[in-house]
């Protein structure tokens, strides 16, 4: 559950502070008004990529901030296995610096984005139209249906019976592979190994020791040109920067004769700003040059040793080199402790297949027990949201076993009396996609916790008793769950526990997005707005007032 979300310098807001409610918070605004904006914040806290394009001000960092009550979300060993600090309440972080450059916090500890992506969905499930896609995919569909069976002990089982499986089948081919190489075999791969041994692999950057090469071998004639630079742009008195300041000042002159011209000293302003940064930049590429004739030679040693190996064994890139030293170590010892293995191999694999398919046979049983229940519930739900003569059906078939079952699982959909049922991808149009993972994910509440669900505009393409029906399975997913809802519709905006309105503020030199928390007259007024248009009506306040009663 978010707490407290605070964004700052980011896109077209200057500082935003929210304080979701526990259960329903409802997010309005006109078009254009910056709403998405936040999902663009949200986004970089769930470890999307950002440059400085998001700045708000250029000067200035972007952090973006939420505070997580994770208590029921079962997520110490998560926090255990990568040596975090776990607390019951968690602080995800992220900075975005005028320079470019990336940073990213839990628990105030810095992480990478790949952490950060690994985490945040077990914090916050945003809806969009990638859903869409999702909905469609058959793994994604798998993974719906064993949430709503609640076999989480099946699927462990499972899934640990595959990986011995998986684990014996691989032992008993590398044996038997094993056992057919020669002793002449034997010593080539011993050479190989020796040779591979003699270079420390892991601590091998290819392509960063390339990078230094090419800088260490023209040291010279980068300081050169970085020196040329900094005369052009700022150690003469006709350097480039001196002009653009009279310059700067003749415009600021110019703008006080006629407002005609300010654009044109602020354009030239942040030209300057621009300049000085790449002028900076540059003068501190050049402390970091080095002339270090042995370094160089170092360097070009590793380099031509690495591209030997690579191209000797035909191959790419250096940890593949580092998988086929481990692969020859293990065959080699595999060769010399060869007998009596293999027979010991085949009889565990026989032994782990048989405990997979009884375990495979039990998960299999349960997904088609629960399967009619879900797809009987799913159309009840999508009946009363407007898809009348919808129909969902659960198709499972056999497989070979994989990581995830023996189930070939698909969702098939109808959403037409008469139309016989096809699989969702191929029939579903946007709005009916919508309502469908509207209506699996209320299912799916009321048998796990969820993170905060954000829906970002799931009413579109619905209105008047289906938008009340939609309104209402929300609001009592929200008794346990807490949810934000970016909406255009005034009986979204009346059903929420805290109605947050998005405007953007003309007021300064520069446009910002705000939100703010409506009081019980100002989501009267607002609602009646969104009922009515701009010209409110003493019809449209009663319209307002009934649907805030109900």
């Amino acid at each position: 559950m978010i707490k407290r979300l605070s964004i700052s310098n980011y896109a077209l807001i200057q500082s935003l502070e929210l304080e979701p409610s526990k259960q329903l918070s409802i997010v309005t605004g006109e078009t254009g008004a910056g709403k998405s904006i936040m999902l663009g914040a949200l986004g970089l806290l769930m470890g999307n990529r950002a440059d400085t394009k998001v700045l708000w001000n250029q000067e200035k960092k972007c952090v973006v901030e939420a505070t997580f009550n994770i208590k029921d979300y079962n997520l110490k060993s998560f926090f255990d296995e990568h040596d975090l600090d776990f607390d019951e309440e968690c602080i995800l972080r992220r900075e975005i610096l005028p320079s470019g450059k990336s940073r990213a916090f839990i628990n105030d500890s810095p992480t990478n984005l790949i952490l950060l992506k690994e985490l945040s969905p077990f914090l916050m499930d945003i809806h969009s139209q990638h859903d869409g896609l999702l909905l469609g995919a058959m793994h994604y569909q798998q993974g719906l249906l064993d949430t709503f069976s609640t076999h989480e002990e099946l699927l462990m089982d499972y899934r640990s019976r595959f990986n011995s499986f998986k684990g014996a089948k691989k032992l008993l081919h590398e044996l038997e592979s094993a056992a057919q190489l020669s002793a002449q075999e034997e010593d080539y791969k011993n050479f190989i190994l020796k040779e591979l041994k003699e270079v420390d692999l892991e601590n091998i950057d290819v392509t960063a020791l390339e990078t230094e090469l090419s800088e260490l071998e023209n040291a010279e004639e980068i300081l050169t040109r970085l020196s040329e630079s900094d005369q052009i742009l700022d150690q003469s008195e006709t350097s480039v920067l001196v002009q653009l300041n009279e310059l700067s000042g003749i415009l600021l002159k110019l703008s006080r004769l006629s407002v005609s011209y300010d654009s044109y000293a602020s354009r030239l302003d942040s030209a300057l700003i621009e300049l000085k940064d790449i002028h900076s930049d540059l003068y501190s590429k050049s402390e970091q040059v080095q002339l270090d004739p042995q370094r160089l030679q170092e360097v070009k040693d590793t380099v031509d040793t690495v591209q030997r190996l690579l191209t000797k064994h035909q191959l790419n890139e250096v940890h593949e080199l580092v998988g086929l030293r481990d692969r020859l170590a293990s065959e080699i010892n595999l060769f010399n402790n060869r007998e009596g293995e293999i027979g010991k191999a085949r009889l565990k694999l026989q032994e782990e297949e048989s405990r997979l398919l009884k375990s495979g046979n039990a998960l299999s049983k349960s997904r088609k027990k629960h399967a009619k229940e879900f797809s009987s519930n799913i159309e009840k739900i999508i009946h009363q949201l407007g898809i009348e003569n919808g129909s969902v059906s659960i198709e499972i078939e056999d497989k070979i076993p994989d990581k995830t079952g023996m189930d070939q699982i698909q969702f098939l959909f109808s959403a037409n009396k008469g139309i016989s049922s096809k699989p969702i991808k191929e029939v579903a149009s946007g709005g009916e996609f919508s309502r469908l993972i509207f209506a699996i994910k209320y299912l799916i509440a009321q048998k796990t916790a969820l993170p905060t669900i954000i829906f970002d505009e799931i009413d579109t393409g619905v209105s008047g008793e289906v938008a009340n029906k939609m309104i209402g399975f929300m609001k009592q997913m929200a008794t346990n769950h807490q949810i934000l809802s970016i909406s255009h519709l005034p009986q979204f905006a009346a059903g929420g526990n805290h109605h947050y309105f998005v405007f953007k503020d003309h007021s300064q030199d520069k446009t910002e997005t705000k939100i703010k928390l409506l009081n019980a007259d100002e989501r009267v007024e607002h609602i009646a707005r969104m009922i009515a248009g701009e010209d409110i009506t003493n019809v449209a306040l009663d319209n307002a007032r009934e649907l805030l009663k109900l």
